[in-house]
This record gives C-alpha cells, structure tokens and sequence, in this order.
C-alpha cells in the first residue's frame, strides 16, 4: 500500500477546545486509509504558542520552551488518535523510529513534535522521506503558497506550481521582513527538494474541502515538486 503523510496544522484541528474539527479530520482520515497508509502529524497551533511564550516569561531556555510546545503537540495528536479510535495506532509516536515500527499495525499512525528546534512541517517532510512517502499534505489556514502575504499585498498571486527551490526563494525573501510568517518551514523544503517528495499546500479550515482535494482531485492550492505538477487523488 501507498504512504502518504499529512502535516495537520494544530490552529486548524484544534483552534481552540471549544471549536475543533477532530471528529471531521478523522472521520476523513479513516477514508484516506481504506486507499493509503497514512501518517499524521499534529501541529500545536496558537495553544503551542502561548505555552512557549509563557515559558519564556518565566525565563526558560529555548530548548524548554520548545520542549513545552512539543508536549502541546503530542496533546492535540492524543486527542485526534482517541477520535480515530481503532483504526489509529493507540499511542501516539514520539520517535521516526517508532512511527514505522507503529505502522506495522496496519492502522493510521499520528505524531506530534519529536525534538527541540525541529517545527512539525519538518517533522512531516522528515517522515515523508523516512516511510518512502508518494505525497506529503501540508493541511493549513491559507488556500495554498502566494507570491506575497495576501493579507497584506492585495495584488498577491496564489501559485498553482513550484519547485522546491522557488519556494526556497519565496521563503528566503519574506524572511527578510520583521513579524514575516511563512507556509512552510524552510527545512521542511530542504528536505522535499532532496527527497523528491512531492508537496502539496491547500487550505484545511473546512475539511470536506480537504476531503475533496485529496480523494476527488478538487485541489486549487500549491503543488510543489520538479517537472510538471501531479494530478489528485495519486
């Protein structure tokens, strides 16, 4: 069976406890594993963020205070494994290492962060590469990657395709502006170029959009590989 891995923005599964779309994502994720083996990794979205900052506040290294936010991490995927129930891995993996030997189950397996300094984009792209990936999903609050901050530049162009090293530049230049915040995390890209993997960018706030992307070919966000852009589903 194919692999594929699924990048799951924390701010898009869990935006906050009282409004999250777990149910949704792992109803959909139960379908996606009837056709692939699936990896998830869970972001730790804006809960991740308030713990780190309060633990600099408190005068914490960078390491703790990253180590703080992979614990969030590890929280939102505990709960998105609960929902999937049994068709997930029951613990949630905390290793490479341990996510393949996980899915030797057969069941979906779900990650959140693993080290310190390593964003869970780059976990994904790492594990994409790691399980022999055909697609990694980066699932998150905007329709794909633009030439510029839509919310800033209103003349921003969403691209349909690029290759890794165009996302490089896109990425490299925005990281020039103070406050910049980018879609993908430029390790993350690093790796995608290296492995081949193609990667896909698309908006995850509703998820029966994503569900159509991925199973019906209804994409309109960002594919990023060398040579001509794929065609969903894979």
């Amino acid at each position: 069976m194919k692999t594929i891995v699924v990048s799951l923005g924390g701010s898009i599964l869990v935006p906050s406890l009282d409004s999250h779309h777990i149910r949704e994502y792992a109803t959909i994720l139960r379908e996606l594993a009837s056709r692939y083996r699936v990896f998830v990794v869970v972001g730790g979205g804006g809960e991740a963020r308030r713990y780190i900052t309060a633990a600099r506040d408190l005068g914490m290294d960078e390491a703790t205070a990253d180590d703080i936010g992979i614990l969030v991490t590890r929280l939102n995927a505990a709960l998105l494994a609960g929902a999937l129930g049994e068709s997930a891995y029951p613990r949630v993996a905390e290793t490479y290492v341990e996510a393949r030997e996980n899915a030797e189950s057969g069941k979906i397996v779900v990650l959140g962060g693993v080290i310190p300094g390593q964003t869970t984009d780059a976990v994904a792209a790492v594990l994409s590469e790691y399980t022999h990936a055909i697609a990694l999903f980066n699932v998150t609050s905007v329709e794909g990657i633009y030439s510029a901050d839509p919310r800033k530049e209103p003349r921003a162009v969403r691209h349909a395709h690029l290759t890794p090293g165009q996302l490089l530049e896109i990425i490299r230049k925005n990281q020039l502006a103070a406050g910049s915040n980018t879609v993908f995390d430029i390790v993350a890209v690093k790796v995608v170029e290296r492995s081949r993997i193609p990667l896909f960018v698309l908006d995850g706030r509703d998820p029966h959009a994503f569900r159509a992307a991925v199973l019906e070919g209804a994409f309109t966000g960002t594919v990023v590989c060398e040579g001509p852009p794929m065609a969903l589903p894979l």
